[in-house]
């Protein structure tokens, strides 16, 4: 194969997703979900149990605990080589959740908001995903303001990367994010999506999350999330080509089947060394 990808299935266990709200809040059919997801390609099943959709109210970690950490458990044990990620900003849940089976954890506070969280997953030897956001899922929307977003993108990453590895994080255990939808106007998803080359030669390799969100509805004109999949196609194999090599989605078999083929076809830009992960098939 001419590069690798992983894809990263999105299974929310929430009333209040923008997309799927409600759909897997039951944890039998959560992990029934996951599951499919696994068989459809995905190689991580990133387990939430708090939106994140603009607006989204907080939720207690007690209820996110509720949430998350059965969901968790019964995913390592049905999917045992998937790898389980937890996608919280709260220590105290990932904790529980790397007891019960998970090995990464999905912070879109790039371990800012909880003062815990670094030091836990330098302990624990997990894997971890840095994200660029501005304000949090209440306030993100009023935050769009940049002179130039890919700058502002890249230097917000290279501190946090900094903060990461002085509290014992390898580098080797990091994944950033640039936050597509986070803080950001539908211009300035597109304009890292141009430039998106500049954040990975940042170096650890680069996820991205374009799923079913709603700049691509703007762009084609389809208001229901679920008709966003040529969108979120498209955009994540443009991704590959710039040298994104993570991929979170809620369509994983549509996904994996067109990186798969593009993966053979695209100049694919530059991964970073030794982040490469095998795919499936």
């Amino acid at each position: 194969m001419p590069a690798s990808f992983s894809v990263m299935g999105i299974v929310n266990v929430t009333p209040d997703s923008f997309s799927d709200g409600g759909e897997w809040f039951d944890t039998d059919a959560a992990v029934r979900h996951g599951r499919e997801l696994a068989a459809a390609g995905a190689e991580i099943l990133d387990v939430g149990g708090e939106s994140t959709r603009p607006g989204a109210p907080a939720v207690e970690a007690e209820e996110e605990l509720r949430r998350v950490v059965p969901v968790v458990a019964g995913l390592a044990e049905a999917v045992p080589r998937a790898v389980i990620s937890v996608d919280t900003t709260k220590a105290v849940v990932a904790a529980a959740a790397l007891d019960a089976g998970a090995s990464y954890v999905n912070d879109v506070s790039a371990l800012r908001f909880d003062p815990d969280m670094a030091a836990l997953v330098a302990e624990r030897g997990a894997r971890c995903c840095l994200m660029h956001m501005r304000g949090d899922p209440r306030t993100m929307a009023g935050e769009a303001r940049y002179d130039d977003v890919v700058d502002t993108v890249r230097a917000h990453l290279e501190e946090r990367i900094e903060a990461a590895t002085q509290a014992g994080i390898p580098l080797a255990a990091i994944d950033v994010d640039p936050g597509i939808g986070f803080a950001k106007t539908g211009e300035q998803n597109l304009e890292l999506l141009r430039r998106l080359d500049e954040i990975v030669a940042i170096g650890p390799r680069v996820l991205v999350g374009t799923s079913r969100k709603s700049f691509l509805g703007r762009l084609t004109g389809r208001d229901d999330p679920r008709q966003r999949l040529a969108g979120t196609i498209a955009t994540n194999v443009l991704a590959l080509q710039s040298g994104a090599r993570v991929f979170r989605v809620h369509d994983v078999g549509a996904v994996y089947d067109a990186l798969a083929v593009a993966a053979h076809v695209v100049p694919v830009g530059r991964a970073a060394p030794g982040a490469s992960v095998a795919r499936h098939g």
